[in-house]
């Protein structure tokens, strides 16, 4: 009776070893004899034991921190970059086939990636052009990721950080720009005033009358200082027209 016993609960053992559950985002890579058989799951699945054996894999986006890179930008300008990478396993199959460890290979593809592409771009475009630099870098992880089965869906650039003597070159740098816009805006509007100047100019001379009711105006002005006693001469020239509109 006791060797029945044994025997059942071996029996027992074996078939509950034998099924696994996978959850909604797992797959599991199955192995017969040592090679691929198939991939099953999500759910109840039958694992033979000895004879096959299973690799789960994580179909869920994974957020992959790539480590603080040295980077020489094309115009010699050394940065601390650190990106952040998403992708998942498209092909559980290859995930665990044609690479070791996927997840290490992202992170070391990702570095080198990151260091590669930064350093042809000089430090402007590093800081003006973000979202173009995470789209080439996406465009080239995604492309070497497929052979594994890994969908990579997007790459971002966290921080790019100088040193303190580089920020103050920056500082004057944005400084001078602003120095520099500050005059062209100066000098245009120097130069718009003596084209409207030279027009008036040009109008009040040809119109006699026009320039004496200015000259006169222009009393009317100064008489309003009551801070100051001004003689101005008034030229019979100005006052001619009126007096002849009157003959």
């Amino acid at each position: 009776m006791s060797g029945w016993y044994i025997v059942l609960t071996g029996l027992v053992l074996l078939i509950a070893s034998a099924l696994k559950i996978l959850r909604e985002y797992e797959r599991g890579v199955i192995f017969q004899l040592g090679r691929f058989y198939k991939v099953k799951g999500p759910g109840l699945i039958l694992v033979i034991p000895v004879i096959q054996q299973m690799e789960r894999v994580d179909l869920r986006v994974v957020v992959m921190d790539v480590p603080t890179q040295d980077v020489i930008s094309q115009d010699n300008v050394s940065v601390k970059v650190n990106a952040v990478v998403y992708f998942r396993v498209v092909d559980p199959e290859k995930a665990i086939i044609k690479v070791e460890r996927y997840y290490e290979a992202v992170s070391q593809l990702a570095q080198t990636t990151l260091r590669s592409v930064l350093g042809k771009h000089e430090l402007d475009d590093m800081l003006s052009e973000r979202d173009k630099l995470n789209a080439d870098i996406q465009k080239i992880l995604d492309t070497q990721t497929d052979a594994w089965g890994l969908k990579v869906s997007n790459v971002e650039i966290k921080h790019v950080d100088l040193d303190e003597s580089m920020i103050r070159a920056i500082a004057k740098q944005a400084e001078a720009e602003r120095e520099r816009r500050a005059k062209v805006i100066h000098a245009e509007g120097e130069a718009q005033a003596s084209t409207t100047l030279v027009d008036a100019a040009n109008t009040l001379s040809g119109n006699p009358r026009a320039m004496t009711l200015r000259y006169l105006q222009t009393l009317t002005e100064f008489a309003g200082d009551k801070n100051s006693t001004l003689v101005f001469p008034l030229p019979v020239e100005l006052i001619r027209p009126l007096i002849d509109d009157k003959d």
